[in-house]
């Protein structure tokens, strides 16, 4: 086959054609559902695993979860995985971009959109009531940083200008690359499933390292605490958990059945159940914080609009510099994803656990859901068209899909 010509595209199914429709449909199902049924949603937003008061793992939210990773985890040929590890170009691609470059730019975009263009808009003088920094005690009047300790109902808080708090968000999901969702993104976009896992794996590593530090250097607020827990926890329940379902079910299956009867007919029934389960975890999502996002519009938009930007600045450049480094479009289009993608799981509980359930941090994390996926939607299809762009073989030599 020509060099220049991109294989047979792997066949998209009904849910995926119309995907961004049942997105679209899933999220206003979820707004609805959050406002009809209020209590039915409060009763399984509180059905979590806490870690020092704030709500890490969503019970409901892991289950559909699972059944959205586990039909990905159970395709992955672990002998495609060994051979994306030795793969030096890509690895270093990914690392560079997710810790280098994309928490840097994310807050420098984040200052100069919330703290000048849309300052006025959201108020130069207007405040948010946040949690007290973990371990320090200030007399009320006290000042700390840019923010100052006032009793709210009996309890020290501190007061800080609203739009640093949302630029807190942001900070919080620019250095949490994605962990979990990245495989949907890249199995769309007919990516190499081997290498997405391997950078799943190192990022996941490499957030336990990177993570307090990066934090605690860019929010400019002393050392934030690394949330260990919530990452364990996260890292074992989205990723570990169906990785090691799919490996051995795999591979019994595979002995039961044979890899012939695996593949035309396992996998046809599983085919369908990631996007099932993806769009039931964004009717859980946002039947949890619609009313949150429903309160807020314009906010939202002035959050949305930057981190829309980083996530297209990032993927452009990972896309760019795999054109650069002459990868495979397999390793390109995960390559270029993971930088784009974030783990807003992970944002969310640690907003949560720093700042507080109300505080505008954690409604900046929130708005990550809102666009992480037709964002990324869109970005997948962005690869889909420039397959051409890249050559038809990976650097292992296997023929490009």
């Amino acid at each position: 086959m020509d060099g220049n010509v991109p294989a047979p595209a792997r066949g998209l199914g009904f849910f995926e054609r119309y995907l961004t429709v049942w997105v679209v449909l899933s999220i206003i199902g979820g707004i609805f559902l959050g406002k009809a049924a209020p209590e039915f949603a409060r009763t399984l937003d509180g059905m979590a695993i806490y870690v020092d008061g704030a709500p890490v793992v969503s019970i409901p939210i892991a289950i559909c979860l699972f059944f959205m990773m586990y039909p990905i985890m159970v395709k992955i040929d672990f002998g495609e995985v060994l051979k994306a590890g030795r793969s030096v170009r890509p690895v270093g691609l990914t690392l560079f971009v997710n810790w280098a470059v994309k928490p840097f730019t994310m807050y420098a975009i984040a200052v100069f959109f919330l703290g000048t263009v849309f300052i006025r808009f959201i108020g130069p003088d207007a405040t948010d009531i946040v949690k007290m920094p973990l371990g320090l005690d200030l007399a009320v009047g006290d000042s700390y940083g840019v923010g100052k300790v006032i009793l709210v109902e009996g309890v020290k808080a501190l007061q800080v200008p609203l739009w640093r708090s949302y630029l807190a968000g942001c900070i919080l999901l620019g250095i949490a690359p994605c962990t979990a969702m990245v495989l949907v993104w890249g199995y769309l976009a007919r990516g190499n499933d081997g290498h997405t896992l391997v950078m799943v794996a190192i990022n996941s590593l490499s957030m336990l390292l990177l993570y307090g530090p990066l934090g605690g250097f860019l929010l400019g607020v002393g050392r934030i605490p690394v949330p260990w827990q919530a990452l364990v926890l996260s890292i074992a329940i989205y990723v570990a958990l169906p990785l090691v379902a799919g490996y051995w079910s795999r591979k019994a299956i595979i002995g039961a059945k044979g890899e012939t009867w695996f593949r035309e007919k396992f996998l046809h029934v599983l085919t369908p159940i990631t996007i099932v389960s993806l769009l039931a975890t964004l009717v859980l999502l946002f039947s949890f914080k619609g009313a949150v996002i429903t309160a807020n519009p314009l906010t939202i938009l002035w959050i949305a609009i930057p981190l829309f930007l980083q996530t297209v600045l990032i993927f452009a450049l990972g896309y760019w510099l795999s054109r650069v480094l002459k990868l495979s479009y397999a390793d390109a289009a995960p390559s270029a994803m993971i930088g784009a993608s974030n783990h807003f799981e992970v944002a969310i509980a640690t907003a949560t656990m720093l700042y507080g359930l109300s505080s505008g941090a954690a409604l900046a994390t929130v708005v990550g859901v809102l666009i992480e996926v037709p964002v990324m939607l869109m970005l997948v299809k962005i690869c889909l068209r420039t397959q051409h762009w890249f050559p038809a073989k990976d650097g292992s030599g296997r023929a490009k899909r």
